[in-house]
């Protein structure tokens, strides 16, 4: 069995030199690189962080303008049996949204551009809110109903906006729908591995991969996600209401009191993290281009503002307004990035491992998970090692497991713009909650690190990033008409689509 997963894992080798190459285009042509600034930095990430740039400046900021409105509307309550409440749709994109990137890529950023990838961090989310603004009202836009539930998301408005062609919209969900399985398996072994050391610290020893008791955890988990697979997006929904709030609240406070406890290391994390983006030691590469690089790749693969792969949650909403679901979904980009990103990379930079001889950080670079548990051990007072220990990693692998949820809800959303029909929903729902998960679950107990199909993750990104950002610029005139159309009318008034040009089933 380990040499059929070797030989998978080496077949994706070829992919992987294929994602360098499109990660850094065009950095390698010396044309490029001989233009002042922008030639420090690839293409995708200039698309990602100037379409945020671009849909703020044609927005008039409404990220900063309407962050209070966002935060009031949270409240509401729909008062319709169609559809999820604003909050519930929030809670379900923060489902997949606050995931192991909110830790491991945060670290793994910082670990290789430098506590400065903290504040490009900063910057591309502030950006980004504006893009999952757009993205959350286009959405809102063009759902449609089924049943007692709404259906969209990118491969909804991707039609919508592309001259309203079929096969547009089923290529948009199939590239959702492979993004989604080549993403899960590394997610299920983030998860596996961290409830693993759940139990490994608790009992004071490992247990080994291939022992009874990472075959019922398996079990355990493979069966609830069974469970809230095929009980659909309301089940699922349900689940987010329940466990994003604990989870997050937990891993926030467990954090504040670690950072509180090192109050006298908060000067240094500031000084660090400022005087790193502009001007980055040695040892993370020197260079203002890779702090840069690596904060705007992290935290913008972490808040998935950009990807059109939160979407699906957005549309399933039932507002009032389109433009008040994207208030919302902006604010999740500020909890995902400016609270608990900012959170986790507090407690990397405080810890400043890299600056300890006696850690080895050279040796241990590579490792993401080995990075961000000594920084734990360097901060937590020893009353506080064992309930730290066991709690962070319970709540990694929390995050790991919405994720994984979420994104199957997500899956089944995006299929239906290929068809409804219950036989082709069940096909999908068995693909990814019968063979894939299982197949990470594989992964776990065979004790296998398969570095290049995880790492492949980071292609099916790029390739969201290719197709959603130039679908929302192209709808950027739509949704500015639908926030002015808001600045009028407010919500008071029924909105009808009409009004900004657009033709709708829903908002008529």
């Amino acid at each position: 069995m380990q040499d059929v997963f070797s030989s998978l894992n080496d077949s994706f080798a070829v992919l992987m030199k294929w994602t360098e190459v499109f990660w850094s285009f065009p950095c390698e042509l010396e044309s490029w690189t001989r233009i002042p600034v922008l030639g420090r930095f690839p293409l995708a990430l200039l698309l990602l962080l100037g379409g945020g740039l671009w849909m703020t400046l044609r927005l008039g900021a409404v990220q900063v303008r309407f962050f209070v409105t966002g935060v009031r509307l949270l409240g509401q309550r729909s008062g319709q049996d169609v559809g999820l409440s604003p909050l519930a749709a929030f809670l379900l994109s923060s489902a997949t949204r606050i995931g192991p990137g909110n830790i491991m890529g945060v670290t793994g950023g910082i670990a290789a551009g430098g506590p400065g990838a903290l504040f490009w961090m900063w910057v591309a989310a502030f950006f980004g809110m504006a893009m999952a603004f757009a993205e959350a009202v286009l959405a809102q836009l063009f759902k449609q109903r089924k049943g007692n539930e709404y259906v969209g998301g990118l491969p909804y408005y991707g039609r919508a906006l592309l001259a309203n062609r079929r096969w547009i919209g089923t290529a948009l969900a199939v590239c959702y729908i492979v993004y989604a399985l080549f993403t899960l398996p590394g997610q299920i072994f983030h998860m596996g591995t961290a409830f693993g050391t759940v139990a490994a610290n608790a009992r004071g020893a490992p247990f080994a991969r291939d022992s009874l008791f990472y075959y019922l955890l398996s079990g355990v988990t493979v069966a609830l996600v069974f469970h809230l697979t095929f009980g659909g997006v309301r089940r699922i929904s349900r689940m987010a209401d329940l466990l994003v709030p604990a989870m997050a609240i937990l891993y926030i406070v467990l954090a504040l009191v670690l950072i509180l406890s090192n109050a006298h290391l908060l000067g240094n994390f500031f000084t660090s993290v400022f005087s790193g983006a502009f001007s980055p030691q040695a040892l993370f590469g020197g260079a203002v281009g890779v702090a840069v690089a690596q904060g705007v790749k992290r935290g913008l693969m972490s808040n998935e503002a950009g990807q059109g792969t939160i979407t699906m949650s957005a549309a399933a909403a039932h507002a009032r307004h389109p433009v008040e679901q994207g208030f919302i979904q902006s604010i999740g980009v500020f909890l995902d990035t400016m609270i608990i990103c900012t959170i986790s990379g507090c407690l990397v930079v405080m810890a400043s491992v890299w600056n300890d001889p006696a850690v080895g950080f050279e040796g241990i670079r590579a490792s993401k998970m080995e990075v961000y548990l000594v920084s734990l051990h360097a901060l937590t007072p020893k009353f506080l090692l064992q309930v730290v220990m066991l709690c962070m990693p319970l709540c990694y692998g929390l995050f790991a497991f919405t994720t994984i949820v979420g994104m199957i809800s997500f899956t089944e959303i995006s299929a239906t713009q290929i068809s409804r029909g219950p036989k082709f929903i069940t096909v999908i729902r068995l693909l990814a909650a019968g063979l894939v998960v299982p197949f990470g679950w594989l992964c776990v107990v065979a004790g296998l690190e398969l570095d290049n199909l995880w790492a492949i993750s980071d292609l099916v990104n790029l390739m969201m990033v290719a197709v959603n950002v130039p679908v929302v610029l192209i709808g950027a005139p739509i949704v500015r008409r639908a926030l002015q159309d808001y600045r009028i009318h407010g919500s008071q008034e029924s909105f009808k689509a009409e009004r900004i040009g657009v033709e709708s089933d829903v908002w008529k």
